[in-house]
């Protein structure tokens, strides 16, 4: 047979099936070391996540329930005497106010330290003086800031009787009462650093020198800073 006419075998060298090898027992033992170790991991770091979520809901609640609240002011009467009714101006004018002072924490009480009560007419001071003595109100408390303001402690020149007059006209003269006070968080035994309130209420007042009721009852805007007292 000629070689051109062979059919050609092709052929594998060598055994075709593959080959199986053999770990040896510290091999296996190796990883069964590794697959526990990172079971403990993974349960370490699940543990540690839990509790950090934990710690993180607890730390939340309680800043929700002693977050202290602003003190409330509300302007429950103002009025200004004599009348507006009177042509010749003010003689001996007199401040006459009852305010509330609203505490609405429910942990919290409030030291006051101090506290001012002033009325402006735009920007410039007609009357002020102190107010009450320092005193501490407990938590969902409500004290009522109450008295006048007469005497060389109310300044009314000619110029805002005017002013007031052509306000008056307009239907209404506008002042603003402004109650300032330093005051300290309590909670439980612990004392906030001072801060330094700030409340504003404006108030119009009518012919009859008394608040209009669209002002009465209103919550008074308030604004605190820390002090370094």
């Amino acid at each position: 047979m000629r070689p051109e006419n062979r059919i050609p075998v092709q052929s594998t060298p060598g055994n075709s099936r593959p080959v199986k090898r053999h770990h040896s027992p510290t091999h296996y033992a190796h990883l069964v070391k590794e697959s526990l170790t990172t079971r403990l991991s993974k349960l370490v770091c699940a543990i540690f996540l839990t509790l950090l979520f934990l710690v993180a809901v607890t730390t939340f609640v309680l800043w929700l329930s002693l977050r202290p609240h602003r003190p409330r002011f509300q302007v429950q009467e103002f009025s200004i005497h004599p009348a507006f009714s009177q042509k010749t101006g003010f003689l001996n004018p007199k401040l006459i106010y009852n305010a509330t002072l609203h505490n609405a924490n429910q942990n919290i009480g409030i030291y006051y330290d101090s506290m001012h009560f002033n009325v402006f007419y735009g920007d410039q001071s007609i009357g002020g003086s102190p107010l009450l003595f320092p005193f501490y109100q407990k938590p969902k408390n409500t004290t009522i800031i109450a008295g006048q303001v007469g005497g060389a402690a109310v300044t009314v020149t000619r110029r805002q009787w005017q002013k007031f007059t052509a306000d008056l006209a307009r239907g209404q003269v506008v002042f603003r009462l402004q109650i300032t006070s330093t005051i300290r968080f309590k909670i439980s035994s612990w004392d906030s650093k001072r801060h330094k309130l700030r409340a504003n209420c404006p108030v119009g007042v009518g012919p009859d020198g008394s608040i209009l009721p669209i002002y009465k009852d209103k919550i008074c805007p308030t604004y605190f800073t820390y002090s370094s007292v």
